[in-house]
């Protein structure tokens, strides 16, 4: 454990960028030779739309960085966050600790929160709209929804009282989980199921992309599924009933159109139905 610890606290940016890289390249293989669904679409043009997107939310990580440097410091310098209030503990309790917290605030809570509320939801829309998950999805954020998840990140790191390293592991998991569960790719449903008890696995996030409600608003999690569990959140529903998208927008020209969609969350229509 001290190991990750020395690495993840100075992890170099190449680093970081080969993990982000590595995985969609990974499971881009893996989807290509063992699709869940053969999608009928202009793969590449869809992929740009994503990547794009992807590079955005890179972007705006690196812009916001400092913040999240100096939030980790100030609350190790002045032992205040949880983690610094609880019994001594080994350092794989300690990192198991603040791994589950930060996957409670900086994913769980933010999706939650992006679907209950009128106006995050324009932007988290964008990622909604997507007809063909496959790997490329998982960043397909708005820049505002990256501000926006960046911004509860940042409060997760001060009430929790997250150290540095543990913010870049926390992070790295989370580029990997999310690449894992958007990916086009079916695992053995028992396989899957065993996963949905620990992590969120493929299936149960596919149900978060069914296109209407109840499912969509379901299934939050992004790497441990305990707290879609936990707040009765979780779903199931069979892979050959799911089908992706968002009801209010199955234009193709509203949801495969970059320009469309960086407009949506200005436009009145991203307004949920049901709210």
């Amino acid at each position: 454990m001290d190991a990750i610890v020395t690495y993840f606290s100075t992890i170099p940016s190449s680093h970081r960028s080969l993990i982000l890289v590595g995985g969609i390249t990974f499971f881009w293989l893996i989807e290509n030779a063992f699709p869940l669904f053969n999608f009928t679409y202009k793969k590449w043009h869809h992929a740009g739309i994503n990547i794009f997107m992807t590079f955005t939310t890179i972007l705006v990580n690196f812009c916001l960085a400092f913040i999240l440097l100096k939030a980790a410091d100030w609350t190790i310098a002045n032992n205040f966050g949880i983690l610094q209030w609880l019994p001594e503990m080994s350092l794989w309790l300690y990192a198991l600790v603040g791994l589950l917290l930060l996957d409670l605030i900086g994913a769980y809570l933010v999706h939650l929160v992006e679907h209950k509320t009128k106006f995050l939801w324009r932007f988290h829309l964008i990622h909604h709209t997507d007809t063909w998950i496959d790997i490329t999805t998982a960043n397909r954020h708005h820049p505002g929804e990256s501000v926006i998840r960046f911004a509860f990140t940042a409060i997760g790191v001060l009430i929790i009282g997250s150290p540095m390293w543990l913010v870049f592991l926390y992070q790295t998991l989370s580029v990997v989980a999310t690449q894992f569960n958007h990916a086009n790719i079916s695992l053995p449903k028992k396989v899957d199921t065993f996963l949905s008890y620990f992590i969120v696995s493929p299936d149960m996030h596919k149900v978060h992309h069914h296109y209407v409600l109840p499912y969509t608003d379901s299934n939050y999690g992004n790497i441990f599924s305990i707290w879609d569990r936990l707040f009765g959140t979780f779903m199931t529903l069979p892979k050959s009933d799911i089908i992706y998208g968002i009801d209010t927008h199955l234009n193709p020209e509203e949801h495969n159109e970059l320009k469309n969609l960086l407009k949506i969350p200005f436009k009145k229509a991203a307004l949920k139905e049901n709210q």
